[in-house]
C-alpha cells in the first residue's frame, strides 16, 4: 500500500485536468482525495470553497499529519485552505469534536460555489454531513440544465441543493420538501446567497404524508396508533421530480429502507410526476447493483401503468473514482 503522501499526491495529479474543468464552470466544492479507491480506506477529503475537510471513519488520523497534508494540498491548488478535521469513527458516525480543534476562521460561516451558485459552508454544525454532497453534483448540473420552464418537486431535499439548481434553470416553480427544519433552515441560506434567483417553497413534512397526498393516495394508518398532524396538501403532478432519499429512516408514516424496499418510494414519486415529464431517482447503497436496481425500477413503473419511455443514467464524476465501475451513488433519469 503506498504512503499517505504518495496516495494523495497520485489523487491530486490524477484531478488537475478535471479541477480545470469544475474552476471554470464555476465550482470550487469537490473531493480531493476518495479513499477507498485510492489506497487509504475511510479516508476522504474535500474542497468546499476557502474549506479543506479532512473525515476519517474507520480509525482515528494522526493529527500530527495533518499540516503536511494541508499544505501538500494549498501546494497543489496554489491557494491555501482553512482546514478542519472530523474523525467519524466512532459509533453511528458521529464526530468526535475533541479530536481536533480547527482554527477559529475555519469555522466560521463560509462560501463555496459549484455551477456558478453559492452554498453555505460549515466545517461543523449540528448535523454529523457536510451540508452539500459532492457525488451528487453531476445530478444537480442535469437539472440546471432540464429544467428551463418546468415545475420542479424536490424530494428528501437536505440543503435544497437540486431546487437551487432548478430555479437557476429557469424552472417555472420549485417545491423543497424534507421532514428536518434543520436542513431547510440551510436551504433558505443557500437561497439568500442566490438574491437573483426566483422564490422557491420550502415544505418541512414527513416524505409520505406529503407524497401520499400530492399522489391521491390514502395515508397509511397504523393499527392502534394515532397519526401525528402533518401539513395538508392538494393532490397534483409536477413536470419533474427529484428523489433522493437516505438509505433509512422510520416515521409515524412509513419507513425508509433502499435496500429492501425502494418500491414504496418510487410508486407515489411515480404517479406525482406528470405525464411526459421525468423522475430522476437516486439509491446511495454500495451493496445495491445497478442493474439489479434499474431492472426494479423499470418493473415497478410498468406494473404501475406508467412505462419509461427512455432511462439514462448519471454517473459520479472523475472526483469519485471507482475501480470496478460500481459506484456507491447510482441515479436513474426516467423519461415517462
Amino acid at each position: 500500500m503506498p504512503s499517505l503522501d504518495q496516495a494523495l499526491r497520485a489523487a491530486l495529479d490524477a484531478r488537475r485536468p478535471l479541477l480545470d474543468e469544475l474552476h471554470a464552470q464555476g465550482t470550487d466544492c469537490y473531493r480531493l482525495f476518495h479513499g477507498s479507491q485510492e489506497g487509504v480506506p475511510g479516508l476522504t477529503i474535500d474542497r468546499y470553497g476557502p474549506q479543506l475537510l479532512i473525515q476519517s471513519f474507520h480509525q482515528p488520523l494522526d493529527v500530527a499529519l495533518l499540516p503536511r497534508l494541508s499544505a501538500q494540498i494549498d501546494a497543489s491548488l496554489g491557494t491555501p485552505l482553512l482546514m478542519v478535521y472530523n474523525d467519524r469513527s466512532q459509533g453511528h458516525s458521529r464526530i468526535d469534536r475533541a479530536a481536533h480543534q480547527p482554527e477559529p476562521a475555519a469555522l466560521a460561516e463560509l462560501v463555496g460555489h459549484e455551477w456558478g451558485l453559492n452554498y453555505r459552508v460549515r466545517g461543523r454544525h449540528a448535523g454529523q454531513d457536510p451540508l452539500l454532497f459532492l457525488d451528487l453534483r453531476n445530478a444537480r448540473g442535469w437539472v440546471k440544465q432540464h429544467a428551463a420552464g418546468k415545475s420542479v418537486l424536490n424530494l428528501f431535499a437536505y440543503t435544497c441543493g437540486v431546487g437551487l439548481c432548478a430555479s437557476a434553470g429557469g424552472a417555472s416553480e420549485v417545491w423543497n420538501l424534507d421532514f428536518a427544519a434543520g436542513n431547510l433552515a440551510v436551504g433558505k441560506e443557500n437561497a439568500a446567497l442566490n438574491p437573483q434567483l426566483p422564490a422557491m417553497r420550502f415544505i418541512q413534512s414527513d416524505y409520505f404524508s406529503a407524497i401520499r397526498q400530492l399522489a391521491d393516495l390514502p395515508i397509511a394508518h397504523r393499527r392502534g396508533h394515532r397519526l401525528p398532524s402533518y401539513e395538508r396538501l392538494e393532490q397534483r403532478q409536477f413536470d419533474l421530480v427529484f428523489l433522493d432519499p437516505p438509505a433509512w429512516a422510520k416515521s409515524a408514516f412509513g419507513t425508509v429502507d433502499l435496500l429492501r424496499d425502494y418500491q414504496s418510494l418510487l410508486k407515489p414519486a411515480l404517479l406525482t410526476t406528470a405525464e411526459g415529464g421525468v423522475l430522476v431517482c437516486s439509491n446511495n447503497l454500495a451493496k445495491v447493483d445497478m442493474g439489479e436496481w434499474r431492472d426494479q425500477v423499470m418493473r415497478c413503473a410498468s406494473k404501475l401503468g406508467r412505462p419509461v419511455r427512455d432511462c439514462q443514467p448519471i454517473f459520479p464524476a472523475a472526483d469519485f473514482p471507482s475501480r470496478d465501475g460500481h459506484a456507491p451513488l447510482k441515479t436513474l433519469i426516467l423519461h415517462l
